[in-house]
């Protein structure tokens, strides 16, 4: 009978060593971040857990709040104040300025009601003689240029066309960054084309202000711009007046003089009475429609005086007369002051101009003359 042998499962030292550290091993430590419900949570774990969510609620909540903000910011709007090609650089600036420091409300406005506009009509090369201007009776910066157009009510800019060289375009930004005190207008910078730009700058200045005058100006002159801003202000009967110092003179049709008149044989031996070019004004009503013709379908002369004057034969306007845009000394009744023949050298002018800006009678003298000077 066969024998069966039972066998019993065989433990060596090592392994009942290994079994009773596994016995003895403590158990694992309860995490703080375990659910309420695990029977190995901490008391003092429930705090903290509290904490910790209100605190990722509350960031939470707040980005959420900055995103909806960002959302429904209306973005920093700068207004370019431009008509076609025509800009106030000094609108401009302001816009920017005040987009900058995050007060766009109070804005700018798009056509500014104002007594006057005076353009100084200058060209790419003519920088000394603004220069000698800003150091006299033209203001330097925009803030002082401001001020001047809120205490005599009229706005006062260099009258520029768009330059199409590159180099000369980037030495005029310079300029129009450091003082912001041009009119672009859309005008060839070309001395032949004067009558042109006289033509654009009044349409451009129709477009960007409300204005009872227009003055068209020269860089060459010295001003006083609260006489002008008291002679603009008057009441007067006639809504298409021409304000300047009226000439007649001799049709130069010599070639090789200066004043060469190429269309003299359609206005004869003399001109018409017409005002002086370096400086004059229009009333609105007749830049509104010099504004609203067709450059084609008005005839250019010469010269841009005898062009405008032409115009005002046309329209039927009261020549108004004053001898105080033409002085070629300072008194007590002066606006402008030139000298006839024109200053041509920069240099002589800043020398001039300067000389007039030291004369206390120039500079400092009341704006109204003395009451014994209106009896006389």
């Amino acid at each position: 009978m066969p024998q069966h042998h039972h066998s019993t499962p065989y433990f060596d030292d090592d392994d009942d060593e290994e079994l009773i550290k596994k016995r003895r091993k403590p158990p694992p430590r309860p995490s703080p971040f375990l659910t309420p419900s695990s029977p190995h949570l901490p008391r003092c774990a429930l705090p903290i857990l509290v904490i910790l969510s209100a605190v990722c609620l509350i960031v939470g909540i707040a980005g959420i709040a900055f995103a909806a903000a960002a959302i429904r910011r209306p973005p920093r709007i700068v207004t370019v104040f431009r008509c076609g090609r025509a800009e106030d650089t000094l609108r401009t600036f302001r816009s920017k300025s005040l987009a900058a420091t995050g007060r766009p409300e109070e804005g700018v406005a798009a056509r500014p009601r104002v007594i006057g506009v005076v353009g100084v009509l200058t060209g790419f090369s003519s920088s000394d003689r603004r220069a000698a201007l800003r150091d006299t009776w033209f203001p330097r910066d925009p803030d002082a240029l401001s001020r001047l157009d809120h205490a005599t009510g009229l706005a006062f800019r260099f009258v520029i066309g768009q330059p199409k060289d590159s180099k000369k375009k980037a030495v005029l930004q310079k300029e129009v960054e450091t003082h912001h005190d041009f009119m672009f207008v859309d005008a060839d910078e070309d001395n032949y084309k004067l009558p042109y730009k006289t033509v654009a700058f009044f349409k451009a200045a129709f477009n960007l202000f409300d204005a009872d005058f227009y003055v068209k100006a020269d860089d060459d002159i010295y001003l006083r711009p609260d006489r002008l801003a008291t002679l603009l202000a008057k009441d007067r009967a006639h809504r298409l007046t021409y304000i300047g110092c009226m000439k007649k003179g001799p049709v130069i049709t010599d070639r090789n003089m200066k004043w060469y008149e190429s269309s003299g044989h359609l206005i004869g031996n003399e001109y018409f009475l017409h005002a002086h070019g370096p400086i004059y004004a229009l009333s609105a009503d007749i830049v509104a429609a010099l504004a609203s013709a067709r450059n084609d379908s008005l005839r250019m002369f010469n010269n841009e005086d005898v062009t405008i004057g032409s115009w005002m034969l046309a329209m039927n306007v009261n020549h108004e007369d004053t001898k105080a845009l033409c002085e070629p000394i300072c008194t007590s009744t002066s606006i402008a002051v030139w000298s006839n023949p024109r200053c041509l050298d920069p240099c002589d002018l800043k020398e001039k101009l300067m000389e007039l800006q030291n004369v206390s009678m120039c500079s400092n003298s009341s704006t109204l003359p003395p009451e014994d000077d209106e009896d006389d």
